[in-house]
């Protein structure tokens, strides 16, 4: 154990550990939040299709040489407002219209690197797609970028708590009441486009459903009501990835992989807790 702490604050004596592990915080605040609105409106795959489109996205800066984020991010949450105005409007079903951006971002970014490949085009390839060793390079900008748009998603969360319960249990009855529920949905749309940017630095465009849906799961599993099981939510989605990457910064893993494998593990642990309560 005392070799242990010893390592760890090592590491910690390097600026890049500390500033992935303030990033990695907040993002899995931010997905902690935003998990348990998805899941209850049954938009849990919504995570899959725009981490794709955000795929694509960044393979068409990287070959034209521009910022990954600064394409990524607007590309990302204009998908996500269109793919609820297209969803609402009748003319492509939800889980159709994530299928399609799923398959067709991911397929468009992947042809691209290979058309126009580089030196780094499979390493960039790795990184986006599972997370891998991005989150260890993060310099003092992507900290900065991370902290103003947490900050953004969690004072949406704090002021507009009431409509965003009102919203994601009872849409129609909102919008009888005189709440403008269509705004909120894109709201959430936009929240939801940013804070999956931000967590292919983290899991990766493969794993960032995971990091959305399993905190939500596990808490659902123990609290019934909506303010419990977000801050439930919150409180496990960061425990789980801070565990992850020391775990990955220790030994070596990819970092993406062993984040979403330690949510794995709350999750069946939660879950058996569930079913000992009951007895």
């Amino acid at each position: 154990m005392t070799e242990l702490i010893a390592t760890l604050k090592t590491y910690f004596s390097y600026g890049f550990v500390r500033n992935a592990l303030v990033a990695g915080v907040l993002i899995s605040l931010c997905a902690g939040l935003l998990g348990v609105t998805l899941v209850l409106k049954r938009y849990s795959m919504i995570g899959d299709g725009l981490s794709h489109v955000a795929f694509g996205a960044m393979a068409v800066a990287a070959v034209v040489g521009w910022a990954p984020m600064a394409v990524a991010l607007p590309v990302t949450v204009g998908s996500a407002v269109l793919l609820l105005l297209a969803s609402e409007r009748g003319k492509i079903k939800g889980d159709a219209a994530i299928a399609m951006l799923s398959a067709g971002a991911l397929s468009v970014g992947y042809l691209l690197l290979n058309l126009f490949p580089s030196a780094n085009t499979g390493k960039f390839s790795e990184e986006t797609l599972f997370g891998s060793t991005s989150m260890l390079t993060l310099t003092g900008v992507d900290v900065l970028l991370c902290v103003l748009l947490a900050a953004a998603v969690l004072v949406f969360f704090i002021f507009f708590y009431h409509r965003i319960f009102a919203v994601t249990f009872d849409e129609r009855f909102s919008t009888a009441n005189g709440l403008r529920s269509q705004v909120y949905n894109f709201l959430i749309a936009a929240v939801s486009g940013v804070v999956i940017v931000l967590a292919m630095k983290l899991v990766g465009a493969l794993l960032i459903s995971a990091l959305i849906i399993f905190p939500a799961l596990s808490a659902m599993r123990l609290f019934r009501s909506f303010r419990s099981v977000m801050i439930c939510s919150a409180a496990i989605s960061v425990a789980g990835s801070v565990l992850g990457l020391l775990l990955s910064v220790l030994y070596g893993t990819p970092t993406g992989a062993t984040v979403v494998v330690i949510h794995l593990v709350i999750f069946g642990v939660f879950s058996a807790l569930k079913v000992v309560m009951k007895r």
